[in-house]
This record gives C-alpha cells, sequence and structure tokens, in this order.
C-alpha cells in the first residue's frame, strides 16, 4: 500500500465514463487508451481528465476525432467503454502516523504481552511463573484506539459504490 509503483497499467471498464483508480494516492495519470471492439483499433484518448485524486473521465462532451464511427452509434453496447490507464501511485516514504501506530503495537505486545498471544510470564506479589513457549505465539494486537486513528486518517476505507445499469 505505501511502496511507489511507477507507471503501472490498470484495464478497466468505465462506470458513466469515469474510471476510479484503486491504488492510492495517485501521484501522475501519464495516458488513456480505449480498448477497440469487435476489430477496431486501440486509439489513446484525447481530452481525458483527471480529478488529482483518483477519478479519471475518460469521456467528455468535446468532440473527439479519428474514432471509430460505430462508437458514436445509438447502440450503447457498440461503445467498448474499456480502457487502459497508465499511471503512478504510492508514496516514497511511510507515512509518519503509520510508523507511529505499529512501534505502539510492536511495543505493547514486548512490554505486555496479551492473553491472545499466549502468556508467556507472569509475575504477580511474590509468585511468579513461567511456560515454555513452544506453540505460543504472541500476537501483535490493534486497539479500537489504533482503529480509529487510521479511520481520523483517511487509511481505512470506509465505503464502496457499485453501479447498476438498466435497460
Amino acid at each position: 500500500m505505501f511502496s511507489r509503483v511507477d507507471n503501472e497499467t490498470l484495464t478497466a471498464r468505465a462506470q458513466q465514463g469515469e474510471i476510479r483508480l484503486p491504488q492510492r494516492p495517485v501521484l501522475d495519470v501519464t495516458s488513456v487508451v480505449a480498448v477497440g471492439a469487435g476489430g477496431a483499433p486501440d486509439l489513446p484518448v484525447v481530452g481525458w481528465q483527471w480529478d488529482g485524486l483518483d477519478i479519471v473521465r475518460a469521456i467528455s462532451d468535446s468532440p473527439v476525432i479519428n474514432m471509430p464511427e460505430r462508437w458514436y452509434e445509438e447502440d450503447l453496447d457498440a461503445y467498448p467503454g474499456t480502457f487502459r490507464v497508465t499511471y503512478s501511485h504510492g508514496a516514497a516514504e511511510i507515512p509518519a502516523d503509520i510508523v507511529a501506530i505499529v512501534a505502539r503495537m510492536a511495543l505493547r505486545t514486548l512490554t505486555a504481552p496479551t492473553v491472545a498471544g499466549g502468556v508467556t510470564g507472569e509475575t504477580i506479589g511474590p509468585y511468579s511463573y513461567r511456560t515454555d513457549g513452544t506453540g505460543i505465539g504472541t500476537a501483535v494486537a490493534m486497539t479500537d484506539e489504533d482503529r480509529k486513528e487510521l479511520d481520523d486518517a483517511g487509511y481505512r476505507p470506509k465505503a464502496g459504490m457499485s453501479l447498476v445499469r438498466r435497460r
């Protein structure tokens, strides 16, 4: 999620002329190519727009030159609606807030292993015991506070969207 990828190619179907790029943050969109249908050639799209976040508008109201005539017919099925988008995404460095949350999780596990991960030792007053640890793993756990911080920072998706076309 946090590694930078340059010039990745995604083939996707547009939803009402818009293509949502799945990996974020999107750094750059370099090309949009319409995939030909029924023997038509693949053609670079002229006039596409990127919203600067994660949506590419492949179809605009402006006239497009040199597209196959069959794409302009009234039959909606004749337009392929599939595009190849080349774009760069990801971060050069892992964000500091993510590093802080992971470090806090590791520190909690090392200083006070949880029962969920298997207690390897415990001291209560003068009484102390320790297990041999074979077959017992210590789990690194994410707290509700950690999840809330990730939600607030926008790292965890909250909802998705589907488009249904009625004929």
